[in-house]
């Protein structure tokens, strides 16, 4: 059975993630949202921290091992600070984990190097699509293979730092699976389109990119000419995406909560009225529990146990109900204060909304 005590190292990593967290990211960012992004310079801050190249072995750059749990207790200490600037900071690893997790040795010896050991820098992937049955194991975006190449058709959004990314994995149907493919910038046939708007996550650079015929070799098929196996890669972005909707609920929760304490009405404290009692009280235990689930999601992944896959679908599926009544109620209990963007309850809802939609888009 899983251990519910961090190791030693999993500790620094969480107490360094969470200073960054609450000092920088969460200090700057209502002025990021407001102004459309976050600073090179506090990305690069969270990229030193070190918590992809920690996932990396030595011989591809990193110094350490891949590890879902640690990746999970460090998505959610970031993400407490904020949910955009988590997934800013994480951006690389949604191409470097996928090719640690299914590249071919060539795939991995060419660009884990190339990312981990350099500063943070824009590489990206290409998952979700404007469809309102998107299904990621089911895709339209489809692959068709001619000669030594694939041939690649479809419509993506979502798909943060595109304009500037160095290169991008795109997911797309391949006979009846899904299959990723390295997509280097510039590529004909590709064109990423206006910055998209969205309810939230204002901070993050998030576009549309379409794909018109794009050739790439069949070297750069994910995991070598015979591919690979899409679970894992799918499993890893549902547990931290999940993990990333508690911390930022955390936040939500704590923040409602020291609000309520302090406040009164009519001479008693917020917090003393029963509904409120009752309100923060549902939401702690909610969090508690879709953390629980989160965990041993992640730990049957490390594992290996046949039902991963589910208990990560799972741990996603409840974390976007969590998330939505945390920071929907933390708005309630702010009163009129909750709707003002002066704090920061209503920027955790608009993002909140977004953890349904970027099922694909967190991995670390």
């Amino acid at each position: 059975m899983y251990s519910f005590e961090p190791t030693e190292e999993q500790q620094m990593l969480i107490e360094a993630i969470s200073r960054y967290a609450q000092n920088d990211l969460r200090n700057i960012a209502h002025d990021a949202d407001e102004e459309g992004s976050f600073s090179h310079k506090v990305i690069e801050k969270g990229w030193e921290l070190g918590f992809l190249q920690a996932s990396v072995p030595e011989q591809y750059g990193g110094f350490g091992e891949r590890s879902a749990v640690t990746g999970v207790l460090a998505a959610e200490e970031m993400a407490f600070g904020d949910l955009a600037g988590a997934l800013a900071v994480m951006t690389p690893g949604l191409f470097a984990t996928p090719i640690l997790l299914a590249g071919s040795e060539e795939q991995k010896q060419e660009y884990l190097p190339a990312i981990v050991e350099a500063e943070w820098s824009p590489y990206t992937a290409a998952l979700i699509e404007p469809d309102f049955d998107f299904d990621p194991n089911d895709l339209h975006t489809a692959a068709v293979e001619e000669g030594d190449e694939y041939v690649i058709t479809g419509q993506k959004i979502y798909v943060p730092y595109a304009a500037d990314a160095q290169a991008m994995i795109v997911y797309a149907r391949l006979g009846d699976k899904t299959q990723g493919f390295i997509v280097p910038k510039g590529a004909p046939g590709l064109e990423v389109l206006e910055r998209q708007k969205t309810l939230g996550l204002y901070a993050l650079p998030i576009y549309q990119v379409s794909l018109k015929g794009v050739r790439v070799a069949r070297a750069m098929r994910l995991g070598g000419p015979d591919g690979h196996d899409f679970a894992p890669i799918l499993d890893a972005s549902r547990v931290t995406l999940a993990a990333m909707a508690v911390g930022m609920s955390r936040a939500a929760l704590e923040y409602s909560r020291d609000y309520a304490k302090d406040r009164e009405v009519f001479g008693v404290k917020v917090a003393q009225k029963q509904v409120i009692a009752f309100m923060l009280a549902e939401m702690a235990t909610e969090i508690e529990a879709i953390r629980l689930l989160i965990w041993e999601a992640a730990w049957m992944l490390d594992t290996g146990k046949p039902e991963a896959s589910k208990q990560a679908y799972l741990a996603l599926v409840g974390a976007v109900d969590m998330a939505m009544m945390v920071t929907d109620r933390a708005v309630q209990i702010l009163g009129g204060h909750g709707y003002i963007r002066e704090h920061p309850v209503e920027r955790w809802m608009r993002n909140g909304r977004g953890i349904a939609m970027l099922n694909g888009l967190a991995i670390v």
